[in-house]
């Protein structure tokens, strides 16, 4: 059920020219990395995921893909993808669903959907992530926020007051009188 409903949303969304204001999805950072996702794609649906939706390249544009059936040892499952692709895991406790996000040596950002206060409490405070938007997606970011990741998803945060800081030169200034 859940597959087929997200499958449809998936499906439904416009891709392709930045420009066209119905457009949701547009083209990744270049040509090169359209070629890596789609290549990512392609050796998952080879060792057995399901393409649900989208998977298509066009230029540098990718359409919303949507998978099922990952291998977790896959690039596209372990490794960050910054493209319009995600992939369906089952978990039967939540903390199954933390373990796995954690076992990667990446944390930038991580989406959590749920309606239990308390699965969201413990996600917050377990997950290994830069930031973790409840009910939203992993991109919900708006300029005032602090954004950066942890592990190995880079290093300190983007920010107003963190550019004060990094593009400032702190002194040390003493007076005796």
């Amino acid at each position: 059920m859940v597959e087929s409903r997200l499958a449809a949303l998936v499906s439904a969304l416009t891709y392709g020219d930045p420009f066209d204001p119905d457009t949701v999805v547009g083209p990744v950072i270049s040509e090169t990395e359209a070629e890596r996702i789609e290549r990512w794609i392609d050796e998952a649906i080879d060792a057995g995921a399901t393409r649900l939706a989208g998977g298509d390249r066009k230029g540098a544009v990718i359409a919303p893909t949507l998978l099922t059936g990952v291998d977790r040892r896959l690039s596209i499952s372990c490794q960050e993808v910054f493209g319009p692709v995600i992939s369906i895991e089952s978990f039967d406790q939540t903390a199954e669903a933390i373990a796995r996000i954690n076992d990667t040596p990446f944390g930038l950002a991580t989406g959590w959907f749920t309606n239990r206060l308390d699965d969201a409490l413990a996600a917050a405070r377990e997950l290994e992530v830069g930031g973790i938007h409840i009910n939203e997606t992993s991109s919900s970011r708006v300029d005032l926020m602090p954004y950066g990741g942890s592990k190995a998803s880079g290093f300190g945060r983007e920010g107003p007051s963190h550019a004060i800081r990094e593009m400032s030169e702190e002194r040390l200034v003493t007076l005796l009188a």
